[in-house]
């Protein structure tokens, strides 16, 4: 009998989790470092957390990398829905559950180190002729925010933008932290030195996972365990430090 019931028990468990795997979904966006796809395969540092939190919490909810702002439809508009890794912003934060930090990152624009007009103040960037970031997103909406007049919004994804620095067909670009202007760098072959960073910090924000305001709240506090535990051994800063 007790050999019945601990069966029956484990299998209640196993059903109970194969359930919660089966209606959740989990999303991103290409967002290097943190988030991206590399030979059809879904990394990033962001990525790594959330399947060692995974591991942890015995969840095996399958990742889809989707369009930046299809991603965030997504999680707005449907049920039991995950996304990572998002910036908390005041007017996203009664819109979602949050675990996190994950990590604490700003953005700051990039020119040509040999740029003729270097730009060091918030004035001159206002005056560039001309600003490329990415067509949709936070980033493009917060500069537009401050006052931007100057924007080409017309990069889909951030290579476009370095291109188009490269090119000489835009004198400052904005979209990426300093480990994703590093990455991109690397990715497209830019000598040290090439680019520059302009002293001047437009956003500072923590990444955070964003859970649909109809997530089950012990799976939210679950998850959020799981990352304490991440952070009190040590493993989200080795983590963090392989894309540094």
């Amino acid at each position: 009998m007790k050999h019945s019931i601990l069966i029956a028990a484990l299998l209640c468990l196993l059903m109970g989790a194969f359930a919660r795997a089966e209606t959740y979904q989990l999303v991103t966006e290409e967002w290097a470092p943190y988030n991206y796809r590399e030979n059809e395969h879904i990394t990033g540092m962001a990525t790594e957390v959330v399947r060692a939190i995974m591991a942890l919490t015995g969840d095996h909810f399958e990742i889809r990398m989707r369009p930046s702002m299809r991603a965030s439809r997504v999680l707005q508009t449907q049920p039991r829905t995950i996304m990572y890794s998002m910036f908390r912003t005041p007017e996203r934060e009664s819109l979602f559950k949050w675990v996190g930090p994950i990590a604490e990152e700003s953005i700051y624009p990039y020119q040509l180190a040999a740029a003729a007009q270097p730009i060091h103040t918030l004035e001159q960037l206002l005056h560039a002729p001309r600003i490329t970031t990415r067509h949709a997103g936070l980033v493009p909406t917060m500069l537009a925010s401050m006052g931007f007049d100057n924007l080409d919004m017309i990069a889909t994804e951030s290579r476009q933008l370095y291109r188009m620095l490269l090119a000489g067909r835009t004198e400052v670009i904005i979209g990426d932290t300093d480990a994703g202007v590093a990455y991109y760098s690397r990715q497209l072959g830019i000598a040290p030195g090439t680019l520059k960073r302009v002293p001047i910090e437009l956003y500072r924000s923590s990444l955070y996972i964003a859970f649909s305001r109809d997530s089950d709240d012990d799976l939210v506090a679950s998850w959020a365990r799981a990352l304490e535990h991440l952070r009190d051994t040590g493993e989200l800063a080795r983590i963090q430090s392989h894309y540094r």
